[in-house]
């Protein structure tokens, strides 16, 4: 399409990358309301202004579900909003989601040509404030959907995955169901991320987007138990089945005192104030342990250690800390989301490892035992392994300890389904391209298969799951 943007290249790099409103970090330290405000009109048509409309798009390539960025940002240039809402959608089927959570410097934005030479186009900024601009008028930028095709999809699990496989089968024609185990459709986006990062209102909208489109979905049913894939193959008339329930058991440190009162793990802790409301303090504040006035640390240094920490502050924590056995370099948490848990108050303590947890006579956390790190050789991750300091031991109050250190395979599907083939450390086995399983109609993709990663590499393998059975239901490929 012709662009609408009337300036030369070298005008539109002397245009600098727009910022994006924040919430002051005092106040929002205290509430759960979203610290990201959005960006106004004037302000992304400014932003959109900056794309240099590439012939070669390596921000497109980058971009794990593939959206058109070029077409989309052309569109916004041009004030159709919802007609860069329509062309998102194509691809992305949580546009209000991935423009919140997604780590664009990553990806799309890690490729932009601009950040060669200053900063990038400002994509995941663009991507919200269409979507955002869709829910503000009540419209929605309804992509395509084919004529039906006769063919029943079972999707197992309401996270990115699942929803974006979802999206892509609907508008393939196909009819599509997903299951979620818990009362809330959305799996980690409702259960895991806090609602200061992304509001569980909008996480909704995007569902409710998805039925406007077609999508069945059906809560409260644990497939594995209440039902087995077996039963909705042979009983229930289903096609296919993508599997996507996600790595949501928890891991832990494995030292002393992990069974203490005032021990999490994060995804207990987060699960408690998403779902049971704990955010809405005090009205809420069951829960989970009152940590108004307490001592709180968080083991760990990924996203889900900073949703925490942050968390645990807006509860009302006299103090609240990271404790990481790395430095702040080697953390995988994005680095917005560490200089806003700063600009909050969350102290970080790097070059740290807990030993053990002690207690008192009831059973309740009291301290940490902890050695000082230092880096040494390089390890697996591509990062310099953490080993101990020796006589640097240290004990630290502490009421309230959770542990984010990672999380493995949730096994109730697996363990239903004995033709399933899964590896050592219960993960679902698929072909790398087809993302099919061992057994014959059932796919599966995300967390469940390559282990926690992000938003939107979820989204991505959601996607190509549904291309895969696509192909199966409607060719002789498979």
């Amino acid at each position: 399409m012709p662009s609408h943007n009337p300036l030369a290249n070298r005008d539109r790099m002397k245009i600098q990358r727009q910022h994006m409103p924040e919430q002051d970090a005092v106040e929002r330290g205290h509430n759960f309301k979203e610290v990201n405000l959005g960006l106004p009109e004037e302000v992304a048509k400014i932003e959109a202004q900056r794309c240099l409309a590439c012939e070669k798009t390596t921000c497109i390539t980058a971009c794990p579900v593939g959206v058109k960025i070029k077409d989309f940002v052309d569109l916004v240039l041009a004030g159709d909003y919802i007609g860069a809402a329509r062309k998102i959608r194509e691809d992305n089927s949580l546009p209000a989601v991935t423009g919140r959570v997604c780590p664009q410097e990553d990806q799309c934005e890690g490729k932009c040509v601009l950040a060669k030479k200053g900063s990038s186009l400002a994509i995941g900024y663009l991507e919200r404030f269409v979507a955002d601009y869709e829910q503000s008028t009540g419209q929605l930028g309804m992509p395509a959907i084919a004529p039906a095709t006769g063919k029943k999809v079972a999707i197992v699990g309401s996270g990115p995955a699942g929803l974006s496989c979802a999206g892509d089968l609907i508008q393939k024609g196909h009819k599509v169901r997903v299951f979620e185990a818990l009362h809330e459709i959305g799996g980690v986006l409702i259960y895991g991320i806090p609602e200061f990062r992304l509001p569980k209102e909008i996480v909704r909208q995007e569902v409710d987007n998805l039925r406007q489109m077609g999508v069945e979905f059906e809560t409260n049913v644990v497939v594995g138990k209440t039902v087995t894939i077996d039963e909705l193959m042979q009983e229930e008339g289903y096609d296919a089945v993508f599997l996507a329930t996600g790595a949501g058991l928890p891991q832990f440190l494995g030292i002393a005192g992990e069974h203490l009162n005032g021990v999490y793990s994060a995804n207990e802790f987060l699960t408690r104030v998403n779902l049971m409301r704990a955010y809405q303090f005090p009205e809420y504040d069951e829960p989970v342990y009152d940590c108004r006035g307490k001592d709180v640390i968080v083991v760990g240094g990924g996203n889900t250690a900073l949703d925490a920490v942050r968390t645990a502050l807006r509860l009302g924590a006299r103090s609240a800390s990271i404790f990481y056995r790395r430095t702040e370099a080697e953390m995988p948490a994005r680095k917005e989301e560490v200089a806003h848990a700063k600009a909050e108050g969350v102290q970080f303590h790097f070059l740290v490892n807990p030993l053990a947890f002690e207690g008192d006579e009831k059973g309740w956390l009291k301290s940490v035992t902890c050695s000082r790190m230092e880096l040494g050789e390089m390890d697996a991750s591509g990062r310099r392994r953490p080993v101990p300091v020796q006589g640097s031991e240290f004990e630290t109050a502490v009421s309230l300890a959770i542990i984010a250190v990672g999380t493995t395979a949730n096994p109730l599907v697996q363990s239903t389904t004995p033709d399933l083939a899964t590896n050592k450390r219960g993960y679902i086995v698929t072909d790398a391209d087809s993302q099919k399983t061992s057994k014959r109609g059932v796919f599966a993709g995300g967390d469940i298969v390559t282990g926690a990663a992000t938003v939107i590499l979820a989204m991505g393998a959601g996607r190509n799951g549904a291309k895969a059975i696509h192909d199966y239901l409607t060719t002789d490929v498979f």
